[in-house]
């Protein structure tokens, strides 16, 4: 009996997670943008490295044998005399840029004539300000084919020099890395420099110093709190891998719930910050009180991201016990949750408040909060633009990311899609980069719901579908909800209402990683919108009922407009166009503009039905220019179909004349990277998105202009530019 052959399995290579978004942009981060160093990296990453379970090697250098090989032998063929030189500049720089080389060299009578050779074979060049290598990996080679003692008497030269006013952390950071052995005076020396680098916002020379005063000092017992406080330097400088592999090794204070939160499971991080904070309590003391206070609000900020009431109670019940005061906006958040309307909008107005001079980025965040959800728009706005500028000056990347979503947010509710979206993709980038991959989904949801207002539909579905994918594994209620509402919003505008009304229920969904109230709440006018259209209102009054007690609890021009308009969609007849007239008077005191101009969509629709045909043309004539405006397509085809039912004339061409009018906002932004002679796999880079995306893309701007190569792309979209 002959018995088939069975294919050999065995010989094939296992199948490798792909790596997920936030490791490839840490992995480029991390090879200096050099692709081939990049590729070598990812090739040695582990299955949960490569799916942002565990950080990045500690070691990256270690990890790139190839590349390093390949540069070795350039530096080595130098004169000795050469490769002194360049390995005091590259101490001088790497890791950190301590600006004493010229002094060093002046202080050992070096003559930099050498130097020439290594201009001459394109490593490295001189220039007023010292020497620039060709690029970090060269700059790497030249320190790490050193000997040890020649690196050790390289530091202990730049160590000398830098004498100046601010320089003791890198004077201490040259000392020990010159040092031998343990040392009780280094380390206490090191943790002194640390402070001084973290008040002067140099936070990753303050988490290396620390690290090194770990390393040095002969008391085990104090490593695990230097290795913490390292950690949270790590974090504030915008390494999150780093970060996470010093949690590890000295958890303090609630490091690893603090970083979970960000990057890991929420309901998870939520336990361990509720248990850090109650473990430090215990210990006493005032730094320990303000660490719980920390830790309580963060915990609370989780419980808020999952949605789940349950924690939110809780942690509110904790810091009443510990006498601890959450902030304002956190606090707010609860007390609406909840219902207590009139506790909500003092709470959030406190927080709003405190956005003057000297207040940290953290506050400016909360303060942006608190004025969205109060529909101050032009305040929530200025407060997350001075956040984000108060996070760069204090040395904090890490924070700026969190300060751009809020300000992408008011940037979109006041009309601006377009503006908004950049804003939000630079945030998504430096999410990533700073290994905030909760956040990142955040912002991916907040991407789904720009390109559904700009009629980017394939993009909307694929931005939504990676911040679902992301909530539901992490527990994230928050951008679960944003994302189902992003393609709520695009069925409506669309015409798709039973759709659109059916995922719009959903976002009261509860539990972990699901629905969530907040966004249920804000999602309203264009659930009641929806109900309407598929003449199933009965849980609409009910939401409307709980909108309007809000809109008329906190006074926000904005909220008490679309509860009229919501008024006017439930109404009927003349009654409806009451309503209608009531909600543009109230609209002209807000600043929410995109709504405004759905208003008087709506409202023409309605004339028309009412035969009121040339008040009919007028709002519908305005919503469409205003539609035009915002680069909404979807809206402003709705306009048109309103105006050619009433028989008048529309323009056949969405937007202004010419090319771009032909796009959508997506496509016209691939096209012009594209005609400045960007390749696809660089526009997926600079816009996250898979060089597949980008293909597609070009192949709809192609078709829709009518044109076969780039090159006729660059004369179409040349005179735009």
């Amino acid at each position: 009996m002959n018995v088939p052959q069975q294919p050999d399995h065995a010989s094939r290579p296992p199948t490798r997670t792909p790596l997920s978004e936030g490791v490839r942009v840490r992995v480029l981060c991390a090879a200096h943008g050099d692709p081939l160093a990049a590729a070598e990296l990812a090739a040695v990453l582990g299955e949960r490295q490569r799916a942002g379970l565990e950080p990045l090697p500690a070691d990256p250098v270690g990890a790139l044998p190839g590349l390093l090989r390949s540069r070795r032998p350039e530096v080595r063929s130098l004169a000795p005399a050469t490769r002194r030189l360049l390995l005091i500049a590259a101490a001088d720089q790497h890791p950190f840029a301590t600006r004493g080389y010229q002094r060093a060299v002046a202080a050992a009578r070096l003559d930099t004539g050498p130097l020439d050779d290594a201009e001459a074979a394109g490593l490295a060049r001189t220039t007023s300000a010292g020497v620039v290598f060709r690029d970090p990996w060269t700059r790497i080679t030249a320190y790490e084919t050193a000997s040890a003692a020649d690196r050790r008497e390289a530091h202990r030269l730049l160590a000398r020099v830098l004498r100046g006013e601010g320089e003791a952390p890198h004077r201490s950071w040259h000392r020990a890395a010159a040092a031998l052995g343990p040392s009780r005076r280094l380390a206490a020396e090191l943790r002194a420099s640390a402070h001084e680098a973290r008040a002067a916002g140099e936070h990753a020379l303050a988490c290396g110093l620390l690290e090194r005063a770990a390393a040095l000092t002969p008391d085990p017992r104090e490593r695990p709190r230097l290795l913490a406080r390292a950690a949270a330097d790590a974090w504030l400088s915008g390494d999150g891998d780093r970060a996470r592999r010093l949690a590890a090794h000295g958890d303090v204070d609630g490091m690893s719930g603090v970083l979970a939160l960000r990057a890991e499971n929420a309901t998870e991080a939520f336990d361990a910050l509720l248990a850090a904070a109650e473990r430090g309590l215990a210990r006493g003391g005032e730094h320990d009180t303000d660490t719980a206070a920390h830790l309580v609000a963060r915990a609370t900020e989780a419980a808020i991201y999952t949605g789940d009431l349950r924690r939110c109670r809780e942690a509110a019940a904790v810091a009443t016990r510990l006498g601890i005061a959450v902030p304002g906006t956190l606090g707010g958040l609860t007390a609406a949750f909840e219902g207590r309307y009139e506790d909500a909008r003092d709470l959030l107005r406190a927080a709003a408040g405190r956005c003057g001079p000297g207040v940290d980025p953290t506050a400016l965040i909360h303060s942006s909060m608190a004025a969205l959800l109060l529909g101050d728009h032009t305040r929530a706005a200025s407060a997350a633009v001075r956040a984000a500028a108060s996070a760069r000056a204090l040395g904090e990347p890490a924070t700026v990311p969190q300060a751009m979503e809020f300000r992408a947010y008011a940037e979109f509710w006041t009309g601006r899609p377009r503006s908004a979206g950049a804003a939000t993709l630079e945030a998504l980038r430096q999410a990533y980069a700073t290994g905030q991959d909760n956040g990142a989904c955040h912002l991916q949801a907040a991407l789904a719901m720009f390109a559904a207002v700009t009629g980017d539909e394939e993009l909307c579905r694929a931005r939504a579908e990676v911040a679902r994918a992301h909530a539901l594994e992490h527990g994230l209620g928050l951008p679960a909800a944003l994302a189902l509402w992003a393609l709520a919003f695009l069925d409506l505008s669309t015409g798709r209402y039973a759709a659109a009304a059916s995922r719009l229920r959903a976002l009261a969904g509860f539990g972990p990683g699901h629905g969530h109230r907040a966004v249920r709440h804000l999602a309203t006018p264009h659930y009641v919108e929806a109900a309407v259209r598929t003449g199933d209102t009965r849980v609409a009054r009910s939401a409307h009922a709980d909108y309007d007690r809000w809109a008329r609890v906190v006074r926000s021009a904005d909220d008490l407009a679309l509860s009229a308009r919501c008024r006017a969609l439930l109404a009927t007849g003349h009654e409806a166009a009451d309503h209608y007239r009531a909600a543009l008077d109230l609209h002209a005191g807000g600043t929410r503009d995109f709504e405004r101009a759905r208003t008087e969509l709506l409202f023409g629709g309605a004339l028309r039905r009412l035969r009121r045909r040339t008040e009919a043309r007028d709002r519908l004539h305005s919503a469409l220019e205003a539609f035009e405006y915002f680069g909404a397509p979807h809206c402003a085809a709705e306009a048109r179909a309103e105006l050619r039912a009433l028989g008048a004339s529309v323009r056949s061409s969405a937007g202004a004349p010419g090319t771009s009018g032909l796009l959508t906002a997506q496509q016209l932004t691939v096209a012009r990277m594209a005609a400045e002679g960007a390749t696809n796999r660089e526009i997926a880079a600079r816009l996250l998105l898979s060089p597949r995306t980008i293909d597609h893309h070009l192949r709809g701007v192609f078709n829709r202009l009518g044109i076969r190569s780039r090159i006729e792309l660059v004369r179409l979209l040349a005179p735009e530019e």
